[in-house]
Order: C-alpha cells, then structure tokens, then sequence
C-alpha cells in the first residue's frame, strides 16, 4: 500500500457518508492524489493499521450509535492497543441531526478512539447537520490540501 494512498471509509445506514466518500476520492483524483473508497464492513480488520492516510465519513444513527455498517469495525478499533495506530494520519466528517442530544456522536467516537490509538489529527473534525453539503465541501477541500 502506496505511503502517498488515502483511504475513504464511510459509515452510513442512508447512503449520504458514501456519496461524500465519492466526492472525496473524486476531488483528490482531480488533485492528483490516491484515493480508495470502503464501506466500513468492507475492511479486513488486520489491514486497518496500515491505512497510512485515513479520512472516516460517519454518520450517527439512533441514539447516538454508529451506523450498522460500522459498529464491527468500530469495536475491533476500539480494541487495539495504545499507540498501535502511530502511523496512521486522520481527520473525520461526521453526520448527524441537531434534532438529537447525541448530534454527531459517532463521529465524535471515531475522531476520539483513532486518537487514543496513536493516529495523529491532521485536520479538525468537522460536525455536520441535515443540511450538510457546504461544511462537507469544505472540508474536504481543506482536508485534501493537507495530503496535495
């Protein structure tokens, strides 16, 4: 796996965290860049730590919980051990409804347990509500300078 490759994993129960993880490896093509889009229940656990350039796309579900297509993937990381994902760059786009008390909170998870595992932040999390088009372009024009 190439050091320069990102990788896009998305976890939707509405399909929008997918068509965003399109539109990233559609900006960063345009950019010149490496770009692999999954489904979170696409990955081989043992290959998540060597995903050197990790953008999550995750939206919340229910109360607060990650989408189904994620939860797997979520407890295994949340499994490994401090500092096993040190070589790991991250930022993430996370989904959610103001309506909710846990607004965004699976993204929130996400951006905490890559953290904790050793990953190194190398842009904000960005929150996004219903209406998320213009903060999700924007963070994906600003996260993808960061890998250009």
């Amino acid at each position: 796996m190439s050091d320069n490759k990102i990788t896009v994993l998305y976890g939707t129960e509405t399909g929008n965290s997918e068509l965003i993880a399109m539109d990233i490896c559609s900006a960063g093509e345009e950019l010149g860049l490496e770009c692999e889009n999954f489904g979170m229940e696409e990955i081989e656990h043992d290959d998540f730590a060597s995903f050197n350039n990790l953008l999550i796309v995750c939206s919340t579900w229910g109360d607060g919980e990650q989408p189904d297509n994620a939860v797997e993937l979520y407890e295994f990381v949340e499994g490994l051990g401090d500092g096993d994902l040190s070589d790991t760059k991250f930022s993430v786009l996370a989904l959610g409804d103001t309506a909710f008390d846990l607004f965004c909170e699976a993204g929130i998870q996400w951006d905490n347990v890559l953290e904790e595992k050793g990953a190194s932040r190398v842009h904000d999390r960005v929150d996004c509500d219903v209406d998320y088009e213009d903060d999700a372009e924007e963070w994906i024009e600003s996260v993808l300078k960061v890998f250009s």
